[in-house]
């Protein structure tokens, strides 16, 4: 079973849960813009994005990318995470949905979020989360 935990971050607060997902999960980690495997390998992945606008994905680098592999997701258990600064979640809720009309098991049928920088008891949801995404 191979894991990953492949994530964008503006802030660096997204990166510190993806951080803390990896190394309770023995994940292997990648930076979006980092990533040049094929999603095909992985059974488990954790995505995570923070919040961007008008509450969406990232859409430079992580929402083209999140598109582009979106085919290979049927099937595949999926933990999705991010922080955010404004709004109630959208973002999130929406990208829920699109996990699961993917034909993903989405894990804990949730994505795990976080107000701005993450607290030591969220980053403890966050290792949280990477044990369970090893289950």
């Amino acid at each position: 079973m191979k894991t990953a935990v492949i994530y964008w971050s503006g802030t660096g607060n997204t990166e510190q849960m993806a951080n803390a997902i990896a190394e309770a999960s023995g994940a292997e980690l990648y930076s979006v813009s980092d990533f040049s495997g094929d999603i095909a390998d992985y059974d488990r992945i954790a995505f995570g994005c923070s919040a961007m606008g008008d509450e969406v994905l990232e859409e430079s680098e992580f929402e083209p990318f999140f598109t582009a592999i979106e085919g290979a997701l049927s099937g595949k258990t999926i933990a999705l995470f991010g922080s955010y600064g404004w709004g109630d979640g959208e973002w999130m809720r929406n990208w829920e949905e699109r996990v699961k009309n993917d034909g993903a098991v989405l894990l804990n049928d949730e994505g795990l979020i976080v107000n701005e920088a993450p607290s030591d008891e969220d980053l403890e949801k966050c290792k949280a989360l990477g044990e369970a995404l090893t289950k």
